[in-house]
């Protein structure tokens, strides 16, 4: 006997595993899915996640200005870095400044190669953006690839985002749970 698994045998573990996600979106896992982007920690990398940080606990005391300011600070000091468009994508958003988070959100994707966390982070925020401009198709692509990724957030997203599928998994998942504690079947 082959101890492979197939597609087939991962299509339906990750059905068992993730009961919510709907029938007809489920993706294939590729084999490079766990890598992620690799960066070399320069000095200047460690003063941009320093400047980060700063700008996120500014973020989170409601200083949306100073963020901005702090983020805008780490990508002068480290234009390659990613995480510091992602972060000021974020603020930017919170401002009001869509077209400005989803430019910072594409530099933070072409940066990160479309992989790791910063990745699925931006894809995440580009998926909700979307989704809030009702471009729906735009939406599920970028939901996908932070699924792909990892993102539990996502793959919720991407469940509300399909109703009827939603509606067939929870009838599914209620017949499971019947069966589990023993109880008849209607």
């Amino acid at each position: 006997m082959d101890p492979k698994i197939t597609s087939h045998d991962k299509a339906v573990l990750t059905r068992i595993f993730n009961p919510n996600l709907p029938y007809g979106d489920t993706y294939e896992e590729e084999e490079n899915v766990g890598e992620h982007f690799e960066e070399v920690e320069t000095d200047d990398i460690k003063e941009a996640k320093r400047l980060e940080l700063e700008g996120v606990k500014a973020a989170e005391a409601g200083q949306v200005d100073k963020a901005l300011e702090l983020f805008s600070q780490a990508i002068t000091v480290a234009p390659e870095h990613p995480s510091s468009y992602n972060n000021r994508a974020q603020a930017l958003r919170l401002k009001g400044d869509i077209p400005g988070a989803l430019t910072d959100l594409d530099k933070a994707l072409e940066l990160s190669k479309g992989q790791g966390k910063v990745a699925c982070q931006a894809y995440t925020q580009r998926g909700l953006i979307n989704r809030l401009q009702e471009k729906d198709n735009e939406a599920k692509c970028d939901l996908t690839h932070a699924a792909h990724l990892g993102g539990q957030f996502a793959k919720q997203l991407l469940v509300s985002m399909n109703p009827y599928a939603a509606l067939c998994n929870q009838m599914l998942a209620d017949v499971i749970g019947k069966l589990r504690t023993g109880e008849e079947m209607e």
